[in-house]
């Protein structure tokens, strides 16, 4: 743990610390890191905060990027746009197949990974903030729950294996982040005293906009836990580091896109969102930040605004 915080975590989690962070603190770019020979896996990785950490990889030299996606026709139109002034013989990217809403994608992504030669740096971005309650098909869990949080636990849970795997084969670690959001620190979690949990996920929405704001929230809180919890047990030095990043508020990634649209999404967006939000280029800056720039000492910590917070 980090011994001295800057803030308590009672004052870390106020709504007034977070929007003077975004007022007067912008994210440097990260420099002085070297990523030759090593490979990175994004998902969600063909708009916003994925595509940024992508671009910003590979400016630092990285020699291999998967972009795991939803879409692949989408993740081409990435992948090219990346490779765009770049030397293609130094660099190599590769769009993989992700959905997140169906298990059996999650495992044969995490099945492909076994063939790589290393994986030194897994960036967990994929999320989705929806307007419309709906039930996977598949799972018959809350979309939002299944993609943001069911789906993506099980791919790590998956890839820590395949990282001890490439251990001996690597010079650190694999670091795998984790995007999430100061709004986890906000959740009402209403749900905290249902036994079992997951069914209380399950219910319909009832609500306007703020409600599923409050339900991504949660699901991101649900995330730091996990990650708690695995690093906990998961040795840092001979499987992987694990820590969540935050980006930040930042107002073009697409992320809420389906709130967007509605008008109190519009009305957010004018008068606060684009005057107070970073770029996603910018806030990207966070995460590639805690993958890169951190070893063990960063295990199972939480990132805002380029340092760890409680």
């Amino acid at each position: 743990m980090a011994a001295n915080f800057e803030h308590s975590p009672e004052k870390e989690a106020s709504y007034l610390t977070f929007f003077r962070r975004q007022l007067t603190f912008t994210p440097a770019p990260v420099h002085g890191v070297d990523l030759s020979g090593q490979t990175a896996l994004v998902t969600g990785s063909n708009v916003g905060i994925g595509l940024e950490c992508s671009r910003q990889l590979l400016d630092l030299g990285l020699s291999k990027l998967i972009l795991a996606v939803r879409d692949e026709a989408k993740g081409q139109t990435a992948a090219a746009a990346l490779a765009q002034n770049r030397d293609t013989a130094d660099v190599t990217i590769e769009v993989w197949k992700l959905d997140l809403s169906d298990y059996d994608s999650v495992v044969a992504l995490a099945d492909r990974a076994k063939t790589l030669a290393t994986l030194d740096i897994v960036i967990l971005n994929a999320a989705i903030v929806p307007f419309k309650f709906a039930l996977n098909p598949r799972t018959q869990h809350e979309e939002g729950l299944q993609v943001t949080y069911l789906s993506t636990t099980l791919l790590t849970l998956l890839l820590l294996p395949v990282a001890a795997s490439k251990r001996a084969h690597q010079k650190q670690p694999t670091r795998i982040t984790l995007v999430t959001s100061e709004g986890a620190a906000w959740s009402k979690f209403t749900e905290r005293n249902a036994d079992p949990l997951l069914p209380a996920f399950d219910a319909p929405i009832v609500g306007g906009v703020g409600e599923f704001q409050n339900r991504y929230f949660t699901i991101k809180l649900l995330g730091q836990l996990l990650l708690a919890k695995l690093a906990a047990v998961v040795p840092p030095g001979d499987v992987a580091v694990l820590n969540a990043a935050s980006p930040g508020m930042c107002h073009d990634t697409k992320l809420a896109r389906e709130i967007d649209d509605t008008f109190v999404g519009k009305l957010a967006k004018t008068l606060l969102i684009r005057r107070v939000g970073y770029t996603a280029a910018v806030g990207s800056r966070n995460v590639v930040d805690a993958a890169v720039n951190h070893g063990t000492e960063s295990h199972g910590q939480y990132f805002s605004g380029q340092k760890i917070r409680p």
